[in-house]
């Protein structure tokens, strides 16, 4: 990997992990409805613009029908749930339950006959769920029922990134990496615009909440969808799996420099757990560096 790839894969890291940050600060003043539903109308005219200025044909008329899927399973639901989410537990846990999603991936592949059954990835799914076991037992404190709530918000969104991938993968044959990522997001407007509608902001809302969904919006799903899918090209779809391990990092220290939250014991414990799940699941030998050919 070259030195812009590599500032490029912790850019996109630093972003990804961000995104808990501004969801924990802007959801609990705007409600979930609206931080997901401006966090993709921002990205929408972000990313359509971009491809519309670089004259990218998105095939839109071809695909469209797999966008409108896309959208809901990979931005519009997660969304929603992880905003919902962050309104009570911290942004470094949040990020932490994110990293399941490969488990999720995995587990749905197995039942649907697209990955073999094997002794180790099963192996990652138990370890997996230790950790986020541990984490929900021992990491957050009094563990009442809004909580668990949240928690189980966190898991549907991952499970939800889970039947993207999948649905991608088995169905989504030639489409337009920008254009899955710029009518995707379009299509999660159209899914979230009844919520929004139904659910608009009640308060007062700061200056900050403001500028946190503006940030969510712009960084950490316009960008930073630009950002991946050209790691992608660059260096392969395998940067994906090395973000999964990068992202819970950067947001528990973003929320330790912005928002004090702590950084237990526990936490450390539990989320090398799930993140030693998820590298079982991915499986160890594709997140290891390969030698290059010249």
């Amino acid at each position: 990997m070259r030195t812009q790839d590599g500032l490029r894969l912790t850019a996109l890291a630093a972003l990804w992990g961000g995104s808990f940050l501004f969801m924990r600060i802007a959801a609990p003043e705007l409600g979930a409805a609206w931080v997901a539903f401006c966090r993709v109308l921002i990205a929408a005219v972000l990313l359509l613009s971009y491809a519309k200025i670089r004259g990218v044909d998105l095939q839109l008329r071809r695909f469209y029908k797999h966008y409108i899927v896309v959208g809901f399973f990979q931005s519009a639901l997660p969304f929603f749930l992880f905003a919902t989410a962050e309104t009570k537990i911290s942004a470094g846990l949040g990020s932490i339950l994110n990293a399941t999603s490969p488990l999720f991936g995995l587990i749905i592949a197995m039942l649907i006959g697209d990955e073999k059954v094997r002794i180790d990835r099963i192996l990652g799914i138990f370890v997996g769920i230790a950790g986020v076991t541990i984490l929900a037992g021992f990491d957050v404190g009094v563990l009442d029922m809004a909580i668990v709530g949240a928690i189980v918000c966190c898991l549907g969104a991952a499970c939800s990134y889970g039947i993207s991938s999948n649905y991608t993968r088995r169905y989504v044959n030639g489409a337009p990496a920008l254009g899955m990522a710029a009518f995707s997001q379009t299509a999660a407007v159209v899914w979230l615009l009844p919520l929004a509608i139904l659910y608009p902001p009640s308060g007062t809302i700061s200056s900050a909440a403001i500028i946190a969904v503006s940030l969510l919006g712009v960084l950490a799903t316009g960008i930073a969808f630009i950002l991946f899918f050209r790691l992608v090209v660059d260096v392969g779809p395998v940067v994906s799996l090395t973000v999964t391990f990068l992202v819970p990092i950067m947001a528990f220290l973003w929320g330790a420099v912005f928002l004090n939250e702590q950084i237990t014991l526990i936490t450390i414990v539990g989320g090398g757990v799930v993140l030693l799940g998820t590298a079982l699941t991915i499986g160890i030998e594709k997140i290891r560096p390969q030698p290059r050919l010249t």
